[in-house]
């Protein structure tokens, strides 16, 4: 009997040690804080002040879909819209990092927009090819194209390892950015929150804002890239990790479109109540978007609008 007690309490010593270690692990935890990430500027050109924009259609594009895009450009130099959150809340993030490396304020002007709905470089592109579709239509020094690719339109690695990319040709102080409609070849992949993800946590998607779910997910890839194309347009200006994959304002923050993302969950939206929708920022016309979280170099901490 005495035997069995002391084997007793000396379980019950094991056992508050080991739940006395636990607490104080935690509250070491609690007490660490890991270091702030930040994007270095390095100290190269920015797409500053004045910057016109040129898009091209390549392939087939309705009419409503063409607008719902313009509109986003639009939007992002409104300075009539009062609804919070806005298009241009969210681009006032971009300024931050013009006005922390002392440059001019990018002012978005939507100049000029070229179809080829005959589809001429063919329906397989590579990325080259891209590069010179955007140069075809736009060879102006200092302003950026837009190269928007139709749902039956590939691009080498589309899907694969992108739902987009951004270029540039210092030489001729040139940029561009390239955004596929993947609603027929990868809704999964580059379409997400407004369709359910290939790998991870199978959630019902998010009702798209415009109820147009390729176009939705080109809205998400092209504020993305087109915040990295003009805070880092020549690969010298503002990342994060490997000049060879960089980590950029938007990629940076990865998934996050409202407060309490976390990996298969977009995060708080507000929802639309005529439709259902989900949306994170309001533009021109009463257009309704979700767009990328970015990290705010104010706040060395990944930002969303709503």
């Amino acid at each position: 009997m005495a035997g069995s007690s002391t084997f007793c309490l000396l379980i019950i010593f094991l056992l508050l040690t080991l739940t006395n270690l636990s607490i104080a692990t935690r509250k070491l935890t609690s007490l660490y804080q890991p270091p702030p990430m930040a994007l270095t500027y390095h100290n190269g050109v920015l797409l500053e002040g004045n910057l016109s924009i040129t898009v091209l259609w390549y392939g087939k594009f309705s009419p409503t879909q063409k607008s719902i895009i313009a509109d986003l450009l639009l939007s992002l130099q409104d300075s009539q819209m009062t609804s919070l959150p806005s298009v241009s809340r969210w681009w006032n993030i971009v300024q931050r990092y013009m006005k922390k490396a002392g440059k001019k304020e990018t002012r978005i002007s939507l100049s000029n927009q070229v179809s080829d709905e005959e589809c001429s470089l063919g329906k397989h592109l590579t990325r080259s090819q891209v590069s010179e579709l955007a140069h075809r239509v736009n060879s102006r020094p200092g302003d950026l194209t837009l190269v928007l690719t139709a749902q039956d339109v590939a691009v080498e690695g589309f899907c694969m390892s992108s739902c987009g990319f951004h270029g540039s040709d210092h030489r001729r102080n040139l940029a561009f950015l390239w955004v596929g409609n993947s609603v027929t070849q990868c809704p999964g992949q580059c379409a997400w929150p407004f369709h359910q993800p290939i790998y991870g946590p199978q959630a019902e998607p998010l009702g798209a804002p415009n109820g147009d779910v390729g176009v939705d997910g080109m809205i998400v890839n092209i504020a993305s890239l087109l915040a990295g194309t003009i805070t880092n347009p020549f690969g010298n200006g503002y990342y994060l990790g490997s000049a060879d994959a960089p980590l950029e304002a938007a990629s940076a923050c990865p998934g996050l479109y409202g407060k309490g993302a976390y990996p298969g969950y977009a995060g708080e939206a507000l929802v639309d109540s005529s439709t259902g929708a989900s949306y994170n920022a309001v533009g021109v016309n009463g257009r309704k978007y979700m767009l990328p979280g970015l990290f705010d170099p104010s706040s060395s901490q990944c930002s969303a609008v709503a």
